[in-house]
């Protein structure tokens, strides 16, 4: 990547004032990192340039892409946030200073990494704590996604941890973020480096056994599109593969019989609207049969993560097994690029206000990224944050449940009710004489199961009481009572 060529990419999608404020930085990166060079024998500036790049790919705003050129030079220049900011502004100096200590962090430099054990999710857990903006994040992942890409110049042992730290930090978290075209790409990037044989195994088996089958799969797509021409409903129609990675977990779930793994091969349909997808779906369901336990409704219940589509496994008159995904092209934006798609860029909407809302207004399913922010604001103020509790809200399973008006929310496995009334607010959960939960009276020490609807009941005579304490299992709702108890934290 050089600078002509990022500075062209950008002008495709930005206003020319912003492209003109994208040569200065990269001018000013260019003079800070010169004389310093990648493992790949390049000048170390093609780096950042290049994550720049990702980032105008995944259409984010342009104080994202200014931190993605800068990102490096207050860890390993003379820059300083005070010049970077003056120069830029405050939003790409806090950024950049964010993106700094997330990598002080996470190779133990910062003072952060002593508040937290040496785990193997310590990392992802810092990467949030430290991340009071959450393009933050979504610059490192890029910062991550480039260091992948560029991999082979390493010596073996640094590929192995390097990969091993993106298979088990990096790559989850773009999937808890939504990002599902990233975590693919991650994990088939450190996948090839930390089991190469079994990499290329796999890789030739599913050659071989689509080799078989693409002229099958062009001719199901062309009759796909035949009979929603035929109906007048438009769309876009392709075709995927599972990736390398997911075959190897599915096989490792099924003996390694790749006969009993019904995704291999995947026609993705984009649709106007919602409705749509439901009539498409019952069109496919005439024209093959369907498998009825293959059936997935991922619109009505989204996935943990926030994506959103119809499944559906069908048999071909040729007894030729094909899933059938379908959803609107808003879904396929989110499912393509999650969180990021939040940032899209638009010249109507580039405002601070916009921009701020854009991080504050976050989808229900990224709740657990203010909850862990709101942790870490506690710990930085010397209260006692229980470290794994952030471990569990952000790795362990999720269940979504629903309010009596259909409002969703997303607490991890095994929280109560007083979690979910926390969830909502203080005012309301302070005063919980009981709870309803499917429309049943429920006790404190009810367990919630994803898709419940749980209501709260109140009385202005309930005021929390010490015994509470057992019957949270999140931080925000356990944090909320010991306050209100006037309970106090020594700090660590």
């Amino acid at each position: 990547m050089n600078s002509h060529k990022l500075v062209k990419e950008a002008q495709d999608f930005y206003a020319a004032e912003a492209v003109t404020r994208l040569e200065r930085a990269v001018e000013y990166a260019t003079k800070k990192h010169a004389g310093q060079k990648r493992a790949s024998g390049e000048d170390y500036i093609t780096h950042p340039l290049s994550v720049a790049s990702i980032l105008i790919d995944w259409k984010m705003d342009i104080d994202s892409v200014l931190a993605g050129v800068l990102h490096d030079t207050i860890e390993d220049t003379t820059a300083t946030q005070q010049e970077i900011s003056e120069l830029f502004g405050d939003q790409v100096g806090f950024l950049v200073n964010g993106v700094t200590k997330v990598s002080k962090a996470r190779s133990g430099m910062q003072d952060l990494s002593t508040y937290l054990p040496s785990t193997k999710d310590n990392v992802a857990k810092l990467l949030i704590a430290v991340s009071q903006d959450i393009r933050v994040l979504l610059v490192k992942l890029a910062d991550r996604l480039h260091n992948m890409r560029t991999l082979q110049y390493l010596p073996p042992d640094r590929q192995k941890k390097i990969a091993h730290q993106t298979l088990e930090i990096f790559a989850p978290l773009a999937d808890r973020l939504g990002y599902g075209r990233l975590r693919v790409e991650l994990e088939e990037l450190a996948f090839q480096y930390l089991n190469p044989e079994e990499h290329n195994r796999l890789k030739k088996m599913l050659r071989s056994r689509l080799g078989k089958n693409q002229l099958i799969l062009k001719e199901i797509e062309q009759e796909l599109s035949k009979t929603l021409d035929d109906f007048d409903i438009k769309h876009t129609i392709d075709g995927r593969s599972k990736s390398i990675y997911s075959l190897y977990k599915k096989l490792r779930k099924y003996d390694d019989d790749i006969d009993k793994i019904y995704d291999l091969i995947a026609i993705r349909i984009i649709v106007e609207d919602k409705a749509t997808c439901y009539n498409v779906l019952g069109l496919a369901h005439t024209m093959y049969q369907p498998l009825l336990t293959k059936i997935k409704d991922y619109i009505a219940v989204p996935k943990l993560n926030g994506y959103q589509s119809l499944h559906t496994t069908v048999i071909t008159p040729l007894e030729q097994i094909v899933e059938i995904q379908i959803r609107t092209k808003d879904m396929h934006e989110h499912a393509e690029r999650g969180l990021a798609a939040n940032f899209h860029y638009n010249e109507q909407k580039l405002t601070s206000n916009y921009t701020e809302r854009m991080i504050e207004e976050v989808p229900t399913n990224m709740q657990w990224i203010a909850q862990l922010q709101d942790a870490y604001s506690r710990l930085m103020a010397g209260e006692d944050v229980n470290p794994g509790e952030l471990s569990v809200e952000l790795f362990a399973d999720r269940i979504f449940v629903y309010s009596p008006r259909g409002d969703i929310y997303e607490l991890p496995a095994g929280s109560h009710p007083l979690d979910f009334a926390y969830l909502i607010h203080s005012d309301i959960a302070e005063h919980a004489h009981t709870f309803k939960v499917n429309g049943r009276i429920a006790a404190f020490n009810k367990v919630l199961q994803n898709g419940d609807i749980v209501e709260v009941i109140t009385r202005k005579n309930v005021t929390p009481k010490s015994d509470w304490l057992e019957y949270v299992s999140t931080s925000r709702a356990r944090q909320k009572i010991r306050a209100r108890l006037g309970i106090t934290s020594a700090k660590h």
